[in-house]
Formats: C-alpha cells, sequence, structure tokens
C-alpha cells in the first residue's frame, strides 16, 4: 500500500461543499418534497438537527479521505477524470447499497431519486476538486 501527500485543505474543502450542497438539497430543493417522502419536518429539535450535521460532516470527511486516495491511486490530476471517478465509486459503492436500502424499506422512488442524485453530484464535485487540488 502505498502512503500518498494529503491534501488536508483540499479534503476540509471537499467535505464542506458536501456538506454545503446537502443543505441546499435537502433544505432548499427539495425541502417539501422530502419532508413529505420521510415524514421528517424541518426545524424541530434543535439538538438532534446539530448532532445530525455533525455526524453528516464527519461523514463526508471521511468519503472525501477515501475518495481522493482512490484518486491518488488512479494518478488523476484533472477536474473531469476526478468526477469521473467519483461517479464510478457512486455507481458501485453508493448507489447499489442505496437501491437495495430503499427496495426494503419499501421507500418511494422518488426519494430514492432525491438521494442517490444527492450524492452522485456530491461524489462527482468531491472527485474533481480532489483531483485538480493535490
Amino acid at each position: 500500500m502505498h502512503a500518498f501527500q494529503v491534501n488536508h485543505l483540499a479534503l476540509l474543502v471537499s467535505a464542506l461543499v458536501q456538506w454545503i450542497l446537502g443543505a441546499v438539497w435537502y433544505g432548499v430543493i427539495f425541502k417539501k418534497r422530502w419532508s413529505v417522502l420521510t415524514g421528517i419536518t424541518m426545524g424541530g429539535d434543535a439538538k438532534g438537527g446539530i448532532f445530525a450535521m455533525v455526524c453528516s460532516f464527519v461523514g463526508s470527511l471521511i468519503l472525501s479521505f477515501v475518495l481522493v486516495h482512490i484518486i491518488l491511486w488512479a494518478s488523476r490530476a484533472d477536474f473531469l477524470s476526478g468526477a469521473s471517478i467519483g461517479i464510478v465509486c457512486w455507481l458501485g459503492f453508493m448507489a447499489p447499497p442505496l437501491f437495495t436500502q430503499h427496495i426494503y424499506e419499501r421507500r418511494p422512488a422518488n426519494l430514492f431519486a432525491i438521494n442517490a442524485a444527492y450524492w452522485l453530484l456530491a461524489m462527482a464535485l468531491s472527485g474533481g476538486i480532489l483531483a485538480v487540488w493535490r
């Protein structure tokens, strides 16, 4: 296993981009539809919301850390290649379990589309950022 020099600022920015995109995606663009499909109302428990946001950010940091290593192993340094790796990782590691989870939980297809599209965009953007910003 190779040890790579990782740009920690790039990891932080990648995680922030995912986090902000999630806030816009679920809190603005799909707020009403997502709320109806999940039965979760916004603005309830402030403590629970803060905990969820912290967990979301930590998850984004972990995802970015793993994604940057895949990009470095692939020796990619341009936005399009990094975004492509993010998309392939989404297709292989994110979409299948997300789809299966939605099937088992008998969740609506629209909810799968909202969630899957968010992760597709988040991973493509993060992959591009991490490939360019070494």
